[in-house]
């Protein structure tokens, strides 16, 4: 028998690291450097002493991220997480422990150093206010890493091993174990290689840099009060550009902004998605780590997975590339706090994309039984989709051209009268086969299934997905028809569930298979308004 465990009750309030003192203090005057910096500036050219206002702030700033530490504790009981922080006003955030979805532990570069990590408790709430989060920020990494295992490997032998790390672990061992290694129980699904840099230029994820830095230059010199007219080297270039004719001008301006986005996406991905590994935990949880400087770690439980989805953005498709995500019970992915943490593989070959989803989904809770690592796919994934027919192809082309004609005709018009130049019109123009091509993808994308227990559905041109959802996962369905629908014999049908995106669409398929498509994801369930159609008919 294992004698008592040594250090606080589950009821007793704790408090951070004492380390965060280091942390804190120094992410505020980052965050508010180009405050800081136009005080500086407006002290100086006001005649008055720029840098005392500036040790001033900065004293503020420091001391505004020190009281963090003595206004914040936390406690695990059986049934509950709680928050409690605040100086003046008292707050204390209470989450059950049933309703704990994810676990993400983030560690920035200064947390690294210091042997710290961010823990936060995703939940599945739709509340996006920022001080409505369950976060610590920060507990010592081991201590994390321990937060993580007793939040969501609940069973006997996973608290048993909680509680002898704590025991071991004196609360000054910073130090988790090594970012690539295995530790017992664990199965690696995924782990990054070097040729999945390849894909980087094409998430086109640069272009968030480009709006970043442009903001960040563009608020400095506005609290700066500096003038880019007296900056040399802008003055040249702009002089040089200038001389350009309006052709080469263009050619010049998306050459430089398709380079830079190309490389800033490039340095993106590797310091986003390095050191990337994806592991299935023997007590029932996935566990993704990402993160080359900031290392992030997010742990899934399996029973409440309930199917995937596989992502392929036009660029990314043309590569034959694609990302995995997780279709779970109470998480929205891409929603506050939890942004990111659905995530099961990054951006990557499509085929790879596939085999872990094939992995995934046949040791979830509910599946037909593990498959051999070896094995064929399971039918979800590579089961032929039925094409929507011709009524559904007319409608992508007249959505289309609906939308485009009326633009084309309204610019000849406008002309006509002497109103704009005619390039506008001829560009409305050249675009057409463009429309006609998206159009003819997007009836392509559209396609469904219903095999091994999943409702397979496919959509979209720009973002290709397909989702597999299991149909015990569904809770409800909806048939909506809209008039151009009825018209043409189609109608959407939407698999309403509590995973995910909350609701996956089979879009513009017959009534008749959508209505046989609900009815066998779930016998009985459409019984009763079918027969009672049936009598009104009659």
């Amino acid at each position: 028998m294992t004698g008592p465990v040594s250090g606080p009750a589950p009821t007793d309030w704790r408090r951070l690291s004492p380390r965060m003192l280091l942390v804190h203090p120094v992410q505020e005057v980052v965050r508010a450097a180009p405050a800081l910096l136009g005080l500086l500036v407006a002290g100086t050219s006001s005649g008055g002493k720029g840098h005392l206002w500036t040790l001033a702030g900065v004293g503020l700033t420091v001391l505004f991220g020190m009281l963090r530490w003595f206004t914040t504790t936390y406690r695990i009981s059986p049934e509950h997480v709680q928050v409690r922080r605040g100086l003046l006003n008292r707050k204390v955030l209470t989450v059950p422990r049933d309703r704990v979805r994810t676990v993400d532990v983030t560690s920035h570069v200064l947390h690294r150093v210091l042997g710290l990590a961010r823990v936060e408790v995703g939940t599945g709430t739709s509340d996006r206010r920022h001080d409505s989060r369950l976060k610590l920020d920060a507990l010592s990494a081991a201590e994390a890493a321990n937060l993580r295992v007793e939040l969501l490997h609940r069973s006997p032998a996973a608290q048993s091993t909680v509680a002898q790390s704590s025991a071991a672990q004196s609360p000054a061992s910073p130090v988790p174990p090594p970012a690539g290694s295995t530790l017992a129980g664990e199965t690696e699904l995924a782990r990054m290689r070097p040729g999945w840099v390849r894909f980087g230029p094409f998430t086109m994820s640069g272009l968030v840099t480009v709006g970043v830095v442009g903001g960040f230059v563009s608020r400095l010199v506005s609290e700066g009060n500096i003038d880019l007219d007296r900056v040399g080297p802008v003055r040249e270039t702009w002089r040089w550009f200038s001389a350009m004719s309006l052709a080469l001008e263009i050619a010049t301006v998306v050459l430089v902004l398709v380079v830079f986005v190309g490389v800033a996406s490039t340095l993106g991905y590797v310091l986003a998605y390095g050191n990337f590994r994806l592991t299935r935990h023997a007590e029932g949880t996935l566990h993704v780590t990402r993160g080359l400087l900031t290392r992030r770690a997010t742990t899934i439980e399996e029973r409440r997975l309930r199917g995937v989805e596989v992502d392929e953005p036009l660029l990314l498709r043309a590569v034959r590339g694609a990302r995995l995500s997780a279709v779970t019970t109470g998480l929205r992915s891409g929603q506050g706090g939890q942004r990111g943490g659905s995530m099961l593989l990054p951006p990557a070959p499509r085929v790879e994309a596939a085999a872990v989803a094939r992995l995934v989904l046949s040791h979830a809770p509910g599946a037909t039984g593990p498959a051999p690592l070896t094995a064929p796919f399971p039918e979800p994934l590579t089961a032929p989709l039925i094409p929507h027919g011709p009524a559904a192809l007319r409608r992508r082309f007249t959505r289309a051209f609906g939308v485009h004609v009326p633009i084309l005709v309204a610019l000849l018009l406008l002309w006509a009268l002497g109103e704009p130049p005619l390039w506008p019109w001829l560009t409305a123009a050249a675009l057409l086969p463009v429309t006609a091509l998206l159009a003819a993808d997007r009836y392509r994308s559209l396609g469904h299934a219903l095999t091994s227990g999943y409702l397979v559905t496919r959509w979209g041109s720009l973002v290709r997905r397909r989702v597999v959802l299991r149909c015990d996962g569904v809770i409800g369905w909806t048939v909506e028809r809209s008039f151009f629908q009825r018209r043409a014999g189609l109608a959407t049908l939407t698999a309403t569930t509590a995973a995910g995106g909350q609701s996956y669409q089979v879009r513009d398929v017959e009534l008749a298979e959508a209505l046989r498509l609900a009815t066998a994801g779930t016998p009985g369930l459409l019984d009763p308004f079918l027969q009672r159609a049936g009598s009104v008919s009659q």
